[in-house]
C-alpha cells in the first residue's frame, strides 16, 4: 500500500510533518518521498507544480489520488486505513467533536506563528511597519495562552482530546516550532510539558525535522512573547 504512495516534502515544515506523523501512525512507512530545499525555491519547480499548482508542500499522492492540504491528507490517510496502525478518530461523538474543533483551530495557530516568525518573508520591506509586527505578536500571544487554557483542562498525560488522535496530529508541530522559535518554557508551562509528553513518540521522533536533529540550537524570535 504504502508504495503507492509518494510525498514531498520540506524539513520543519509543520503541514509536512502532519502527513509524515500520520503516515507513520498508520504503520505506512516504505512510501516514496522526496526532501525538498524551500530555501532554494524547489517547492516552485515543476516537480511539485504538476501536483500542487499553488506551489507548496506537502506534496502527497496515493495512487491517482492527490492531497495537497496536510489536514485533508491526514483525514484520508485516517478514513482510508480505519484497520491499520493507530485509531486516530474517537468514537465518542464529545471526544469527536474536541478532536475537530482543535484540528481546525491549530490551522489558526499556524498562520499566527507564521505572521510573526516571517513575517520579513511573508511583507515587502517598504510594507513592513513595527505597528504592524506588534499587533502579530499580540495575536500569536493571544493565541497560545488560549491553548494554554485548553490544556489546563485536560488531566496530566492527557492528549488534546482524550486519546492521541488527529488533533494532535495536527496541533504538535506547530508547539514544536514555537519552541524551536524560543517560546518560553516558563511562561507557557501547559504547552510545555505537552510539548514533553509528546516529543518521544515514535512517530514524532521517526519524522523529527532532520535539521533539527543536526543543529539542535534554535532560534529567539518568541522568547519576549
Amino acid at each position: 500500500m504504502a508504495k503507492s504512495m509518494s510525498l514531498l516534502w520540506g524539513a520543519g515544515s509543520p503541514p509536512c510533518w502532519r502527513v509524515m506523523i500520520a503516515l507513520e501512525e498508520k504503520k505506512l512507512q516504505g512510501y516514496k518521498h522526496k526532501l525538498l530545499s524551500f530555501e532554494k525555491e524547489q517547492h516552485k519547480s515543476q516537480e511539485v507544480l504538476e501536483i500542487n499548482p499553488r506551489g507548496q508542500l506537502p506534496a502527497f499522492k496515493h495512487g491517482d489520488n492527490i492531497l495537497n492540504e496536510s489536514s485533508a491528507a491526514c483525514l484520508y490517510l485516517e478514513n482510508q486505513f480505519k484497520l491499520q496502525g493507530n485509531k486516530l478518530i474517537p468514537d465518542s461523538p464529545a471526544e469527536q467533536a474536541m478532536m475537530f474543533q482543535r484540528m481546525m483551530e491549530g490551522l489558526t495557530l499556524t498562520d499566527k506563528l507564521n505572521s510573526v516568525i516571517y513575517y520579513d518573508w511573508f511583507v515587502p520591506e517598504e510594507e513592513r511597519h513595527d505597528a504592524a509586527m506588534k499587533r502579530n505578536r499580540e495575536a500569536l500571544a493571544a493565541e497560545l495562552k488560549l491553548w494554554e487554557g485548553y490544556l489546563q483542562k485536560v488531566g496530566a498525560g492527557s492528549y488534546l482530546a482524550g486519546a492521541f488522535s488527529l488533533a494532535d496530529v495536527i496541533v504538535f508541530p506547530n508547539i514544536a516550532y514555537a519552541f524551536r522559535f524560543g517560546l518560553s518554557v516558563g511562561r507557557y508551562p501547559k504547552l510545555a510539558k505537552y510539548y514533553s509528553l509528546l516529543k518521544d513518540r515514535p512517530s514524532i521522533k521517526t519524522s523529527w525535522p532532520p535539521h533539527w536533529l543536526s543543529s539542535p540550537q534554535g532560534y529567539d524570535v518568541l522568547k519576549d512573547l
